[in-house]
């Protein structure tokens, strides 16, 4: 099946994967560590209230008055920049309470209808706002027309603010899968956004967590953009999880997808991969691939020819030129494959002062919207629309 990939394209994938031999151990170590909370300091007053470490919290919501720390953001442009706080709270099937801070981006622009969301996941060691300011997503926003969510993982969910992708019971629709479920239902509701139009992207971690959101929720989610991400359905453990960055797990790739609930459900999908990337190899989205390709049901008949297109200083050796290969069904794609010649673990045509962006090669955030706007959901009937607490309690901020 992958020989429809195109040659060159997987030729390329293999001849990145082998010569890369040594990783960065240090940033490895990071971006693994243990998902132990971060030690805070004791309070005088009050203990802490706890909560139980093996269940999560239901899709049921209240919002604090008060807003996260404030953080370095993107540049400001006319549109709102929003913080808030999003609050899951136990009930008779779930205890422990999780709270998520969380940005969005409303633009500006005017338009016609209701705005489509883009849910935007950080990578580990990013913040949200470092991820906004690194992958320029809320510029394309205010000249496109759509709202930009950025959660924001808890240093108490994971030391270096790692969305957990690896952890089986995430994998499964619980935890952190669940949280943002919720996130995303509250946000959409207290803003008028469409339905219709929801679409998660994410960096590495962030990726496989958005991966993870677009499986567990294909009646939410239209589309899903994918940038530097392990392959689903393996890991497991922290070691587990690093092995699959470097190598892939092509057992894994062969049968998570059949084990999901809806293994037929559609879902439209971006991969963009640096072919220099040493921390989540290649590999990877070789496998990733193949798992849209089954998922989507697509062969041979539905790829297009293999696109080569160069950037760079010189024609001759153009350090991040890229292949694009599509597969379609009918005038719609429904699978892009992008691969970036001589790119790190770095998003790309980003703003390369913040970590983790690179400012060379194709605009990502660009490529993902032109992608993502051909697709959409049908609308929920009344009685299938998630009942959450109405209103935007907490304290916002907004870029003038």
């Amino acid at each position: 099946m992958l020989k429809a990939f195109g040659r060159s394209l997987w030729k390329s994938i293999a001849r990145a994967a082998r010569t890369q031999q040594r990783t960065t151990k240090k940033l490895a170590t990071a971006l693994l560590a243990s998902a132990s909370p971060a030690k805070r300091p004791a309070r005088k007053k009050a203990s802490a209230k706890k909560t139980s470490p093996g269940k999560v919290a239901s899709s049921r919501a209240q919002q604090t008055k008060s807003k996260p720390k404030a953080q370095a953001g993107p540049a400001p442009l006319p549109g709102k920049w929003l913080a808030s706080y999003y609050t899951q709270v136990p009930d008779a099937e779930h205890s422990g309470t999780r709270r998520l801070a969380y940005w969005l981006y409303i633009p500006q622009r005017e338009h016609t209808g209701k705005l489509p969301l883009v849910v935007m996941l950080h990578g580990c060691g990013q913040s949200a706002t470092q991820f906004a300011t690194g992958s320029r997503m809320n510029q394309v926003a205010e000249e496109q027309g759509f709202a930009v969510l950025y959660p924001q993982q808890s240093l108490r969910g994971h030391a270096n603010r790692c969305w957990p992708w690896y952890d089986k019971r995430v994998q499964e629709g619980g935890g952190e899968t669940l949280l943002l479920s919720g996130l995303i239902d509250k946000v959409v509701q207290s803003n008028g956004l469409d339905e219709t139009r929801i679409y998660a992207a994410g960096l590495s971690a962030g990726a496989g967590m958005a991966h993870i959101l677009a499986l567990a929720l294909p009646d939410k989610i239209a589309a899903v953009g994918l940038h530097s991400g392990p392959v689903f359905g393996a890991g497991h453990t922290a070691v587990g999880a690093y092995s699959v960055m470097q190598h892939g797990s092509a057992k894994a790739a062969a049968g998570a997808i059949k084990l999901l609930p809806n293994p037929q459900a559609n879902m439209p999908a971006i991969l963009l991969q640096g072919l220099a990337d040493k921390i989540v190899r290649p590999i990877n989205q070789a496998q990733l691939a193949q798992q849209f390709i089954t998922m989507n049901r697509l062969d041979a008949a539905h790829a297009m020819p293999l696109r080569s297109i160069a950037a760079g200083r010189t024609k001759t050796h153009p350090r991040h030129a890229h292949q694009i290969l599509d597969y379609r069904i009918g005038r719609k794609t429904m699978l892009r494959v992008c691969a970036i010649s001589g790119l790190e673990h770095a998003w790309s045509g980003g703003d390369c002062s913040a970590a983790f962006s690179a400012c060379e090669g194709p605009d990502a955030s660009k490529m993902m919207w032109d992608f993502f706007k051909q697709h959409r959901k049908p609308a929920l009937r009344a009685a299938q629309r998630p009942t959450v607490q109405d209103g935007l309690d907490s304290t916002s901020q907004q870029n003038r």
